[in-house]
């Protein structure tokens, strides 16, 4: 046995030992984490996968159906918007395909219409016609695509902080989705992506909330626990790189987009500019505000402002 051989040798040793203990962190914290954010409603399957939905409010009321963003779970919308809400509303809260619960076949159902037509199997399901569609942040993007596939369907839109557009300059905070080798990406998830993401979390959710500050009881209370699960973190990946099909869906906007309703951003939000996304909406039939000094979680961080605007959007619906 040569010298080099035995160097080799003890240096796979030492990555196999260095996986193993990212994986059995990674393991100990997925537990928790489901521990910390048990399931929330029901599930039923659709084609393509299974989603998880909790309803609440009147059942004979207009029909809001919230949508999260990337990275995320229904909890964003259920930490302070739904009690504003649903004493006027019938409120249907989704995890999109492969988050929270919910769960997606494979990284083809990424794609936003995908995943707008797998809410819509939901809807059909739920018995749900004439709905406001209220998505933030990617959310907002899946809700555009549902209004594209079925706009008889589609009451009005409500998007808080949404992707409208090709984003040329992705926020440092989502670097570390930016893996678009999908053998690296599942071996990461399984071993030190979810660590390395709870030792980063302070970080990323001041870049995320910037300028607002972000609630001591983020983790279980929004949710944000959830996302310390391999399948959370490969989800978040594959959603990343499906936002770049945004393309596809803003070059329909000047002759598909129907439906009525609005657009409103933070002024000061750090993810996704509020002119590109936002403003840009303005030709297109949709209203536009903004709140001053605020940042890219309002559902959060100004839920009295979110809840006015939708209530706002519902009404100018058809």
């Amino acid at each position: 046995m040569t010298f080099l051989s035995i160097v080799l040798g003890l240096a796979l040793v030492a990555l196999a030992g260095f996986l193993g203990v990212g994986a059995l962190k990674t393991t100990a914290l997925a537990k928790n984490a489901e521990e910390m954010v048990p399931q929330a409603g029901d599930i039923r399957a659709v084609p393509g996968g299974a989603l998880h939905y909790v309803e609440m409010g009147d059942p004979e009321r207009p029909t809001l159906v919230m949508i999260h963003g990337l990275s995320a779970q229904m909890q964003h919308f259920s930490y302070a918007m739904t009690d504003l809400l649903k004493d006027d509303f019938r409120i249907i809260l989704v995890d999109r395909p492969g988050c929270g619960y919910s769960r997606r076949d494979g990284a083809e159902q990424a794609e936003l219409m995908t995943q707008g037509r797998m809410i819509w199997s939901l809807l059909d399901q739920l018995d749900v016609s004439d709905p406001v569609l209220v998505g933030h942040s990617l959310g907002g993007a899946v809700s555009l695509a549902m209004a594209l596939e079925r706009p008889e369907q589609t009451r009005a839109l409500a998007l808080l902080a949404p992707l409208t557009h090709p984003n040329p300059a992705p926020s440092s905070a989502f670097a570390g989705l930016n893996i678009p080798n999908t053998v690296l990406r599942k071996l990461l998830a399984r071993t030190w992506a979810i660590p390395m993401a709870r030792f980063k979390a302070v970080e990323t959710l001041d870049e995320v909330f910037r300028p607002d500050p972000w609630p001591e009881d983020f983790v279980i209370r929004a949710g944000a626990g959830l996302g310390l699960r391999p399948k959370s973190f490969l989800t978040a990946v594959e959603d990343f790189f499906a936002a770049d099909r945004i393309a596809t869906l803003s070059n329909r906007y000047a002759t598909d987009l129907k439906t009525p309703g609005g657009v409103l951003f933070g002024a000061g939000d750090a993810l996704l500019d509020p002119e590109l996304h936002g403003q840009s909406m303005e030709r297109f039939g949709l209203q536009v505000a903004q709140l001053p000094d605020r940042g890219h979680m309002i559902p959060i961080t100004a839920p009295h402002d979110c809840a006015e605007f939708v209530r706002n959007m519902a009404a100018s619906g058809r």
